[in-house]
């Protein structure tokens, strides 16, 4: 007897498994605008001057491999936490808030995922409509049940803000909303600061319990601009979970770095829900590991390396919102008479860019450019060497 006889295979990532694709494809010039990695302008994903300032410190000091705690070293969560909330912040100076270092921003949403289950267990988590895909299937392994609510206009490219206010007013109190803190992955499409505001009414009139995924910190409009989101939900005596990775703002996509942190009523409950978290990560993987948290840590704790950091970052923004432009007027260059300038108002690596499965399936057979089937590309990935190739691609299969 084969105890693996009837286990059948998985099917591929749908991000993930086109980059495996992409690999295999022998189409000169092809162009992977899928994974949600960010590329400069030679197609090169880099790793930051200040990174490799803070990794030769770390050489010099470090004096052990020794484990961290399990929520992980109290520089990195305080680090951490004045980035996301600021210095000084209400939330902050009461002691509200307490944070666990996780492996990426994924670990930070699996955790949260399964301490609600197990402090909540009659909650469903209602994400936004569409939504990162691998948030279904990460809620759904850590048993909670999964709800939607719309978001996205597809006729006009925006958010459909009143169907998503009337959804959150219907939703039971009790349950989890996942929020995107900004840079709205696939749609690139936020909500302004109004709208967060009404967001806000409608959570505490309705008692429910926010989750933010908060991915994109510094490449929609700026670190501080971008963290309005999270800023305006947390007023006094508000709850709620922020799943924090910096896989895209400090380029530390293979050392999985990230956060959970909770806002609760007061310090006091702020560290009960942390035992029960940190108990969430020691029956996982036990505790986090430390190099990417340590030079996180190393910049953010650096007033000269915070800054000069912060120059890679707007460099990065001042890329992306580049090459939606470029983009946009390339489009309209080869004659494409379908309007895309909605493009340039959305945020972050992504856009929803309309094209449908058909004409996605297309720019991959005929032209060796991959696109998410749901037409999401990945505005990061475009140069302006492959630009021309990528609007004429487009150009044919909408023809």
């Amino acid at each position: 007897m084969s105890f693996f006889e009837t286990v059948t295979m998985a099917p591929p990532d749908a991000i993930l498994g086109l980059t495996e694709a992409f690999k295999k494809d022998a189409t000169p010039h092809k162009i992977n605008l899928s994974v949600g990695v960010y590329k400069d302008e030679n197609g090169e994903t880099p790793i930051f001057d200040t990174v490799k300032k803070a990794e030769e410190a770390l050489l010099k000091r470090e004096k052990s491999k020794g484990y961290l705690p399990i929520d992980g070293s109290p520089e990195y969560n305080s680090a951490v936490q004045n980035m996301v909330f600021g210095k000084g912040h209400e939330c902050l100076a009461s002691g509200r808030v307490a944070t666990a270092h996780t492996p990426g921003g994924t670990a930070a949403l699996r955790v949260a995922a399964d301490f609600l289950h197990s402090a909540f267990p009659a909650a469903t988590i209602w994400t936004s409509d569409p939504t990162w895909p691998n948030h279904p299937g990460v809620f759904k392994a850590g048993g909670l049940p999964v709800k939607t609510y719309p978001y996205f206009d597809a006729a006009t490219n925006t958010l459909d803000f009143p169907a998503m206010i009337g959804a959150l007013k219907s939703i039971p109190p009790g349950d989890v909303v996942l929020l995107h803190g900004c840079c709205h992955n696939p749609t690139g499409v936020d909500p302004t600061p109004e709208q967060w505001k009404q967001i806000l009414a409608v959570l505490q009139e309705r008692d429910l319990l926010p989750l933010v995924d908060f991915a994109y910190q510094g490449l929609a409009d700026g670190l501080s601009e971008d963290a309005l989101g999270v800023r305006t939900l947390c007023v006094p005596g508000c709850e709620m979970l922020v799943a924090s990775s910096f896989s895209k703002n400090f380029g530390l996509y293979n050392e999985r770095v990230g956060a959970l942190s909770v806002v609760a009523a007061d310090a006091e409950g702020a560290q009960r829900v942390l035992s029960q978290i940190k108990a969430t990560i020691r029956a996982n993987y036990s505790n986090p590991p430390s190099h990417g948290g340590a030079i996180v840590s190393t910049i953010l704790n650096d007033a000269g390396l915070t800054h000069e950091w912060e120059s890679e970052v707007t460099a990065m923004r001042v890329r992306i919102n580049g090459m939606r432009e470029l983009f946009v007027k390339t489009l309209k260059e080869k004659g494409i008479d379908r309007d895309f300038s909605f493009i340039c108002r959305q945020r972050g690596m992504f856009s929803f860019s309309g094209l449908n499965k058909d004409q996605v399936e297309r720019l991959k057979k005929e032209f060796g450019i991959y696109v998410v089937g749901s037409g999401r590309i990945n505005v990061a990935g475009m140069t302006r060497n492959n630009m021309d190739r990528l609007c004429e691609a487009i150009a044919a299969v909408l023809k």
